[in-house]
């Protein structure tokens, strides 16, 4: 539910994140700011920082990439996902094709360099099952 009352008030920035489905959960929304992850106007904030309409955070993600986003507007409770991206604007421009190879590289390594591990139970059972023992 977007709250267009509190635009003038604003928001607490590890609160909004959360809201706005910018991180999982509050907790590491204020992780990452913590950790000097987050940027509101290129100034490193701290998660208790008041935003207000047309901030605009810079978040640092994995492998390098960074997502900007201008905040829009708030809301008093968490909503849909789908109603959450109404928040906020995203600015991050679109991977170039270097990118989108050098993301699907490390999928590939890392999919690679899994440590293998024994089987579960479910899958215990489903070889069992194949074998025939079962």
């Amino acid at each position: 539910m977007v709250n267009d009352d509190d635009v003038t008030e604003g928001a607490r920035l590890d609160v909004w994140l959360d809201i706005a489905c910018l991180f999982k959960t509050r907790s590491e929304a204020q992780k990452a700011v913590r950790a000097g992850k987050v940027s509101v106007n290129g100034q490193s904030a701290k998660p208790n920082r008041r935003l207000r309409a047309g901030d605009e955070l810079e978040i640092s993600r994995p492998l390098g990439r960074k997502q900007r986003v201008r905040v829009q507007s708030f809301a008093d409770r968490h909503v849909a996902r789908a109603d959450a991206r109404r928040l906020y604007e995203d600015l991050t421009p679109p991977p170039t094709p270097e990118e989108l190879e050098a993301r699907r590289m490390e999928r590939l390594y890392r999919a690679a360099t899994t440590p293998l591990r024994a089987p579960d139970k479910r899958q215990r059972r489903a070889l069992r099952k194949l074998k025939g023992k079962e």
